[in-house]
């Protein structure tokens, strides 16, 4: 399922207070991101909406005549952010503003964010952005509450301009939505099903970014590698990969984030054959016990999920590796835990993410006996972190020495230092004269340098540029 109509895309960069050439109907709106990339990228396209009908983005909420959060549910402690945010502009203590909730604990929660927090007049997910110039009218006509909750529709690709914040590296979304059952998460209930859309729509969404000065691409889905071409053309998601990185202009092509049971070895085969597909895979295991796994519904086994990382280290092409876990999930007892370090071991991730445990609502997992006590799930936490931590310093001195791409996207000029990543998504600094001179910060921002390693932390790499 998925759109296959041949949509208006335009484009705006910077980060900017409006949309230059745009005509304003003198509002403004303020947007605050909670969550992943996708939840990054859906701002975009709600700040490109709206400045397509004339608003103007600014960067302080009591600048604004409409203040959004767009949320993200995956974990607790971000939920409560959102209402804590909300807290702060209740009545009496900020100017009359429209206030509204986007994303994923929006299409969760629903009109109980109204009885949370009545002063908050719109309620709207992923999938309605869209109507949002149409919500905000209903409540300027006089609606005290309005909600845009509409799941399973073709929409949520349709956005006609997006302002895109990054001016060196574009988000692309390719799927929505996501057809597992894990126990323990909501996006199947807050995103809906998986829905694809068409090769041809992206593939000429990628060359429009190109006209735009765009070379890096980052392609983005809930579970990014279960792309399924609804066209005729019928691509898979590794042919998917080699096409946009065929297109004139494209340097480099990122994706996130992978699910295990749809990683197959084309897609590893794309990236040892196309220099311009990133050597870099976020392919999340949650735990590394067998046992936990099937609590989850992840799928696959511990000895499933070490076989495709097999694969890929086997790849002629070095490839980094990244990771989510869960700790502390139900009924995670000490032997569980200790197959998880052990797996770090075995694996020897690159980076990650890692989170103690927390039920959402509508979940399964949100009715299992939370048998592991928050002290220990902290406990374990940071156990694991610190594992993981000498593990990325260990991989990373291993790089002192070598020389890498980097695409520059940051100079900070108090201590003249630029930034960028590599190909294999790692951060690399490097020394420059960039302070009081704007023509030589501008000479290397968004340029394609090489850097040799001269020292690295568990974080990141410090080298100098070869010219």
């Amino acid at each position: 399922m998925g759109s296959s109509i041949d949509i208006r895309l335009e484009t705006l960069t910077g980060p900017r207070a409006g949309g230059a050439g745009l005509p304003s109907n003198g509002k403004a709106f303020f947007i605050e991101t909670f969550g992943c990339q996708m939840n990054v990228h859906d701002s975009e396209k709600v700040a490109g909406v709206l400045l397509g009908r004339g608003y103007q983005q600014v960067h302080q909420p009591d600048d604004a005549d409409v203040v959004f959060f767009n949320t993200c549910s995956i974990r607790e402690k971000a939920a409560q952010k959102v209402f804590s945010r909300l807290g702060l502009l209740r009545p009496g203590q900020a100017p009359t503003k429209i206030i509204g909730v986007l994303g994923c604990v929006a299409q969760q929660e629903g009109e109980e964010i109204f009885e949370r927090a009545p002063w908050v007049s719109l309620v709207c997910g992923s999938a309605s952005y869209r109507k949002l110039p149409d919500l905000l009218a209903q409540i300027e006509s006089g609606n005290r509450r309005v909600m845009g909750l509409d799941l399973d529709v073709d929409e949520t690709f349709e956005t006609e301009l997006t302002r895109r914040d990054n001016p060196f590296r574009a988000y692309l979304t390719i799927i929505e939505g996501c057809d597992k059952a894990c126990t323990y998460c909501v996006v199947p209930l807050t995103r809906g099903p998986e829905r694809s859309r068409a090769s041809a729509v992206i593939l000429e969404e990628v060359r429009h970014l190109v006209d735009f000065g765009y070379s890096e691409i980052q392609l983005l889905g809930q579970t990014v590698n279960s792309y399924r071409d609804p066209s005729p053309r019928g691509m898979n998601f590794a042919e998917l990969l080699v096409a946009v990185a065929q297109v004139a202009g494209i340097r480099r092509v990122r994706f996130t984030t992978s699910h295990p049971r749809d990683f197959h070895p084309e897609i590893v085969q794309a990236i040892e054959a196309v220099p311009a597909v990133c050597n870099h895979v976020h392919l999340p295991v949650q735990s590394g016990s067998t046992r936990v796994l099937a609590a989850m519904q992840r799928t696959y086994t511990r000895e499933e999920y070490l076989d495709i990382i097999a694969m890929i280290r086997a790849s002629k092409r070095p490839i980094s590796i990244t990771s989510d876990i869960i700790v502390g999930f139900p009924g995670e007892t000490e032997a569980d835990f200790e197959e998880t370090l052990s797996l770090l071991d075995l694996v020897q991730y690159d980076g990650g993410f890692s989170f103690k445990f927390s039920p959402r609502p509508n979940t399964p997992a949100q009715h299992m006996e939370d048998s592991v006590p928050e002290e220990e799930k902290g406990r374990r936490l940071a156990v694991l972190q610190e594992k993981q931590r000498g593990i990325q310093l260990a991989r990373n001195e291993a790089l002192i020495g070598q020389t890498f791409e980097v695409l520059v996207d940051g100079c900070s000029s108090r201590v003249e230092q630029w930034a960028g990543r590599t190909s294999c998504h790692r951060v690399l600094n490097f020394t420059s004269p960039c302070a009081g001179s704007a023509s030589a910060g501008a000479s290397l921002l968004g340029q394609y340098v090489q850097v040799k390693v001269k020292r690295a932390g568990p974080n990141s790499l410090v080298g100098e540029r070869i010219t």
